[in-house]
């Protein structure tokens, strides 16, 4: 029976101890990042180097306002609403064209040049399209968010379908494996990867859009309560709706990447 050396042993723990340090120092970096630029924030804004900015202690008694009186609570389902269903239309009919595109070459012959077409044209220029065709309600808000996100997940759906190494797929083949079991068992799991890192781009688009496509009759959102701040100079409330834009972000954000790291824990990571 083999004796445990006591050094063996420190190692042993040591190797156990690693993986923990290794996740607490991301999350100690971030925690001393967001203080840092908080204080900078204050003195920048104490010191008088930006006219109009005004203090964290500022923002966050508006913030407090806000969330008493509803207005904050009210905008941020508005747009988590408008976000959520233009963001999820748009992964859930991106990802089916790209796999088209990727897998079958007629099909990308046919449908790549609208893509490129489209992809080119920013998705704030369509809002006087979107207006006329669709009305001032929430349907072409939805629409241009859609647009957005679609147009980012589509090209990394289809280029992780184009990218899935050949060996694997022509290795399936000589073992008798089918069209449809190469596609679920090979490329499916390969370009994963991709279509969630499209996933998070689309997802930032449509952040980015919905302020924007708020202008749009809008009476609630995040984006209207920041164009009506702006137009008597409230800048408190123009950032509390940014930092809530960011922080929803955030939170979206890495519910995206805890599922990638779920969905593709077998891929190496640095």
């Amino acid at each position: 029976m083999a004796v445990i050396t006591p050094a063996e042993k420190t190692a042993a723990v040591a190797r156990q101890q690693q993986p923990r340090r290794s996740r607490r120092r991301p999350l100690v970096l971030n925690a001393v990042a967001v203080v840092a630029g908080i204080a900078l924030w204050a003195v920048v804004a104490a010191l008088g180097l930006v006219d109009n900015l005004p203090t964290p202690t500022a923002v966050a008694q508006k913030a407090a306002d806000m969330i008493a009186d509803g207005t904050l609570v009210s905008d941020t389902l508005a747009s988590l609403r408008r976000v959520f269903l233009g963001y999820a239309l748009g992964v859930v009919v991106a990802v089916p064209v790209g796999f088209l595109m990727g897998w079958y070459a007629t099909a990308r012959a046919l449908i790549e040049p609208y893509i490129q077409f489209f992809r080119t044209i920013p998705p704030l220029a369509l809002i006087p399209l979107a207006v006329v065709l669709l009305g001032i309600g929430e349907v072409p808000k939805i629409a241009v968010i859609f647009l957005a996100s679609f147009m980012a997940c589509v090209v990394s759906s289809f280029q992780g379908v184009v990218d899935v190494d050949k060996t694997l797929i022509n290795a399936a083949r000589v073992l008798g494996a089918s069209d449809r079991t190469i596609f679920a068992k090979v490329v499916v799991p390969a370009s994963t990867p991709f279509i969630l890192v499209g996933m998070r781009i689309g997802l930032g688009a449509s952040w980015a859009t919905v302020v924007a496509a708020e202008l749009i009759g809008a009476q609630e959102g995040l984006g209207y309560r920041m164009q009506k701040a702006s137009t008597w100079f409230e800048m408190d409330t123009i950032f509390v709706s940014l930092i809530t834009i960011g922080l929803l972000g955030l939170v979206m954000d890495r519910l995206l990447l805890l599922a990638e790291r779920r969905l593709t824990g077998w891929q190496e990571r640095r």
